[in-house]
């Protein structure tokens, strides 16, 4: 028999039980429940407004952002990689973040590595089955020989995804380091790592659709692991991007203004250095900064790690 007010009352706490259970990414916001009435100006004003709680989410976990870069500066360090591992969003977001390293930052393209259940087709397209599959995560892992020298980082809003949680679980069995990015703090994966990032940033504007605020945070964590473990390699100068490959004419461009800005060179001198160094930007800078030729730049900076900051101060020295 069934008593109003009881756990199983289809109409009373039953419901309210199960949304406790459910993860804070799927959980229905009470501030939207009407959006689709809403005019489009209220709309967005809505998502804007959920938008703002997600870089206060951020920054209650940023203790353990560092903790994570510490972590991933410790491997790389020892030869190893940051590797990123998710599905859908969260596997997009990963791949994006190590597709921007080598030319933002000068490192091979191979120091960071985004791996994406269901490969390249996941890209561009929902492959969202992939998920599912947990064995497939050790097979990505073995195809792509992640070792006990690397740094794990597995991304997932739930954190519970079958697929990102035996990355992790892998991971740990070969000895490598593991980093859980997740915005629900009572997930396995928040359990499983050795490293849990978890901002918990509310429901979201759509319930389920982790593409949003989970996205945005993911993204702000993803940024700041990459970035910040850059720094602490040398590969930023001062706040400059001083390892930047110009490929193309924007970096180009961008690589004389910063040589002009650091060393005070006019436009047209700054453009002449640039050249002369074999269109690297840190080669560009110490010849600026000394009287080294280009190639005397470059063994210089060779025996420092590529670290302009510790080849500039050796010049003193």
């Amino acid at each position: 028999m069934l008593f109003s007010g009881s756990p199983l009352h289809a109409s009373g706490r039953f419901h309210r039980v199960k949304a406790e259970m459910k993860p804070v990414t799927e959980q229905s916001n009470p501030k939207t429940k009407d959006i689709d009435r809403r005019s489009t100006l209220e709309i967005v004003t809505l998502i804007n407004d959920e938008d703002k709680n997600v870089a206060d989410a951020v920054s209650r976990v940023l203790d353990r952002v560092a903790e994570a870069v510490d972590l991933i500066v410790e491997r790389i360090s020892s030869g190893g990689r940051l590797i990123y591992i998710g599905t859908g969003t969260s596997g997009r977001l990963g791949v994006l973040d190590a597709s921007e390293c080598p030319p933002t930052f000068g490192v091979s393209p191979g120091m960071v590595l985004g791996i994406i259940a269901g490969g390249y087709d996941a890209l561009h397209r929902a492959v969202e089955a992939a998920e599912d599959d947990p064995k497939q995560a050790a097979r990505d892992f073995q195809a792509n020989n992640v070792s006990s020298r690397d740094a794990v980082v597995a991304i997932s809003a739930s954190g519970n995804t079958p697929y990102t949680l035996a990355a992790i679980e892998y991971a740990k069995s070969i000895g490598a380091a593991t980093i859980a990015v997740t915005c629900n703090p009572d997930s396995r994966m928040t359990a499983a790592a050795e490293v849990s990032i978890a901002p918990v940033a509310g429901p979201e504007v759509i319930a389920g659709s982790s593409r949003m605020k989970a996205g945005t945070a993911e993204k702000l964590i993803l940024n700041m692991l990459s970035t910040a473990t850059m720094i602490k390699l040398g590969f930023v100068y001062g706040n400059l991007m001083s390892n930047l490959r110009a490929t193309n004419e924007k970096l180009r461009r961008r690589a004389r203004e910063i040589l002009a800005e650091e060393t005070g060179l006019s436009a047209d001198d700054a453009a002449s250095a640039f050249e002369k160094s074999g269109q690297d930007l840190r080669v560009a800078i110490l010849m600026a900064h000394s009287r080294l030729s280009a190639e005397e730049a470059r063994l210089l900076l060779g025996s420092h790690g590529g670290s302009l900051r510790q080849a500039l101060e050796s010049l003193d020295k």
